[in-house]
């Protein structure tokens, strides 16, 4: 677990006040920067030691063939893993000769800070040498937002003791070594050496390296030029080699002088262009830097994040470190989707290998709900690449035996990669989630021409499998048999919740789309015939209830099993998927991640108040929480049932997962959507947003540890501003256009300028329930976790 006491707590930034080496790979995942094109973890600038080094471009794999001990129709033949790619990050030191690694002489002091207003990473060291030689090293380090494929860091070092020689080493290079792998499924498989050379040179300042992988196929360049300054004669020299090449300057300074080199570097990828090609694409992407220079890159980062705060900042009073925690949250949310232009949002974004790189349906049940209402651009281009990705899901719907699409359980390019039947290939729910996370940004955006388009292809294509893969039975009633929803120690489930109730709003999207754009119904070869047989299909969906218990069974049949021995299960054994066989979990009540409890959140419209209280006591005592996914959403209706001191302890989960490392594999990369669960539980929870059929309904509810929360959305083009307290809510229209919403079931009619205030009654205590044995929450008291 990261030592908390390294990191300060402070609203506008991360700082870590000492070098913890136990904890480097945490670390560089939580320092990580990237602007969902490029992606460079927090390594040290020389390179060692480091915990996994990482460069990703997003997109960028190479193929491996996926084992089977039996071969079986529909399984995937090959995987995808997302690369190390070139790794222009480095820069090393030398000290008359010495080079600069702090596991050698004296390391006196080392600060580094993450900015979320500036978007940059900045690094101050002092070290004295085995030989004694002092010196002072800083560095800023970003990943551009406004010019896709550049990156940067601005390198100074000085001596502090007498006269020095000092060299500094720029460096390109591929094929990095890694640590090997430790049998975790959800880290990433290894794979060596998979960037083969195919161009390199060096001239001047400037280095050019052009690789291409050996299955994929596919090509990538990157460029680095460098600017050196120094009040003394500097020698600058440049020479490539097979993996990349590097520029060394060297120079004599003395105490007050300064050696500052800034390095500019560029990156492209193709699956089609020639060499010549990315290189001229990656020297033009270096001209653009250096024209803009090192203030210009600055002053372009924060201006671009000015932008962002402005649309979606929260703003907390009444807790230090969850203030931290959001704003965190938000900037790897922005880091992850900001750029990707038409590629997915993986689950660790550009943070890390973990999952392989793959994109899961977290993107579009927990990550695209913020960038909807904050960064609309960003949620579009997903949803695009979604789209781009419908012929692959096509065809696999095909081999299937279904109609329509079947989306990818994991993958990166569009094709399946996830090798394991009841737990990802059964997971169908992510059509629907696919549907559910278009229809939600058309509803918030106001996008008719997506809405027309992509938006419409979607819903239809997802719409055909859910038809193709129920049934209806005598009754009447529909079926949709055989799946795994969220709960992965749930499998090949009939009547899962979650996915009905989500499959029916998907049927009921596609036919009202059908109705409202005739004309592209007919060019979809959408009959009213098959339209009006979807609405059947969704009023004829089957939802489980258990009579006895009074509760939603998760799944037909799922209240019937014997409950997990909680009491006996040892701590060691948690994430029991670690520990125990598939073929136990299934077969017991154990949840190992909220599900039906997730149902009564993106579909609340299906549950009476009463249901949703008996429903969440019954789930809390069977929910371990062994996802990162879980915590925001038990958040969100523990706000909703009454539980509000819970709500918090699950925020508190949420937000601390990676600055905390809570499940111990934040070396792999952050958890973008646990992070995004961060605004779910505060905005969504406490803040009580929810939008169904275009109006905007708030149900706001604060627990003791926070005084104030204030945040923005953006809806159809206006900015709505809320600030809530305890008694009660104000509702501010910034900009645009009246905006009718809704406070605890009375309509408000906001104008611009004008601002409404409306109480909060309060309610009555509820008796907290049950977690199992040692699962329970950390405690949240006065913005700190106590167990």
């Amino acid at each position: 677990m990261i030592k908390q006491e390294a990191f300060g707590v402070e609203p506008w930034g991360l700082p870590e006040t000492a070098l913890d080496l136990d904890v480097l790979a945490q670390s560089e995942s939580v320092f990580a920067l990237a602007n969902g094109h490029i992606g460079w973890r927090g390594t040290l600038d020389e390179g060692e030691p480091h915990g996994l080094p990482g460069s990703y471009l997003n997109g960028f794999y190479e193929a491996r063939p996926l084992p089977y001990a039996e071969p079986e129709y529909g399984l995937p033949e090959s995987g995808q893993t997302i690369i190390n790619v070139t790794n222009g990050k480095l820069i090393r030191l030398f000290v008359d000769d010495e080079p600069f690694d702090v596991r050698y002489g004296q390391l006196r002091s080392h600060q580094r800070r993450l900015d979320f207003r500036a978007g940059v990473l900045t690094r101050q060291a002092d070290w004295v040498s085995r030989a004694g030689a002092q010196a002072r090293i800083s560095s800023t380090r970003l990943v551009s937002f406004t010019q896709r494929a550049v990156a940067a860091i601005y390198y100074e070092v000085e001596p502090l003791d007498g006269q020095r020689r000092i060299v500094v080493q720029s460096e390109l290079l591929a094929n990095e070594q890694l640590p090997g792998s430790d049998g975790d499924p959800r880290r990433a498989a290894v794979l060596k050496n998979v960037l083969q050379s195919e161009h390199t040179t060096a001239q001047d300042s400037t280095v050019l390296a052009v690789h291409k992988t050996a299955v994929s196929g596919l090509r990538i360049g990157a460029a680095m030029d460098h600017l050196v300054d120094a009040p003394t004669s500097v020698l600058v020299e440049s020479h490539a080699h097979g993996n990349g090449g590097m520029v060394t300057a060297s120079c004599v300074l003395t105490p007050g002088q300064r050696l500052t080199m800034t390095k500019f570097v560029a990156y492209g990828w193709s699956g089609e262009r020639t060499v010549d090609a990315i290189s001229a694409q990656v020297i033009a992407g270096l001209t653009g830097a250096k024209q803009s220079g090192w203030d210009g890159l600055l002053a372009e980062q924060r201006a671009y994040l000015d932008d962002f705060w402005g649309r979606a900042d929260v703003a907390i009073d009444g807790d230090e470190e969850v203030q931290q925690a959001v704003r965190f949250a938000l900037f790897h949310v922005l880091q992850a989707g900001a750029r990707a232009e038409s590629r997915a949002i993986p689950a660790k974004g550009l943070t890390g290998p973990g999952y392989d790189g793959h994109a899961f349906w977290d993107t579009e049940t927990f990550v695209l709900p913020i960038l909807t209402v904050t960064a609309p651009e960003a949620a579009a281009s997903a949803l695009r690449w979604r789209h781009s990705t419908l012929p692959t899901a096509r065809q696999r719907a095909k081999q299937l035996g279904f109609e329509g699409a079947a989306f990818p359980w994991r993958t990166i390019s569009g094709a399946e990669c996830s090798g394991y039947w009841p737990a990802g290939l059964a997971a169908f729910h992510i059509n629907a989630d696919i549907a559910d996370a278009a229809a939600r940004y058309v509803e918030m955006t106001g996008d008719e021409q997506f809405e027309q388009h992509e938006g419409m292809d979607l819903l239809t294509d997802t719409a055909r499998l859910w038809r193709s893969l129920g049934h209806h039975d005598a009754p009447g009633r529909f079926h949709i048999d055989g799946v795994t929803g969220p709960d992965e120690y749930s499998a090949i489930a009939d009547n899962n919740v979650y996915t009905n109730l989500m499959a029916q709003q998907n049927l009921i999207a596609a036919a009202d789309a059908a109705e409202k754009y005739p004309d592209r119904a007919r060019e979809l070869g959408i009959s009213p015939e098959e339209s009006a047989d979807w609405r059947d299909a969704a009023s004829a969906m089957v939802i489980p209830y258990d009579e006895a218990l009074g509760v939603h069974s998760q799944a037909e049949a799922f209240t019937r099993h014997q409950v997990w021995d909680f009491e006996h299960t040892p701590a060691d054994d948690y994430p029991l998927m670690l520990s125990h066989p598939y073929v136990d979990l299934y077969r017991k009540q154990v949840v190992k991640q909220a599900d039906l409890v997730l149902a009564m959140h993106t579909r609340g419209d299906a549950f009476t108040a009463e249901e949703k209280s008996r429903n969440f006591d019954y789930y809390e005592a069977l929910t371990v929480r062994d996802s990162s996914l879980s915590a925001c959403t038990q958040s969100v209706i523990a706000t909703e049932v009454g539980q509000l001191d819970l709500a918090f302890d699950y925020l508190g989960e949420a937000a601390l997962m990676d600055l905390l490392d809570l499940e111990h594999n934040t070396r792999d990369g952050v958890h973008i959507a646990s992070l995004a669960g961060t605004w779910i539980a505060l905005v969504s929870g406490f803040g009580g947003l929810r939008h169904r059929a275009k109006i905007v309904t708030f149900r706001p509810r604060l627990p003791e540890g926070i005084a104030r929360l204030a945040f923005n959305i953006e809806v159809r083009g206006r900015r709505l501003q809320v600030e809530v307290t305890r008694s009660t809510a104000r509702y501010l229209l910034a900009k645009g256009d009246p905006l009718e919403i809704v406070h605890y079931d009375k309509s408000l009619k906001l104008t611009a300028g004008q601002q409404q205030q409306r109480s909060i009654a309060p309610i009555p205590p509820r008796q907290r329930p049950q977690q199992p044995a040692g699962r329970e929450p950390a405690h949240r008291r006065n913005g700190t976790s106590a167990s």
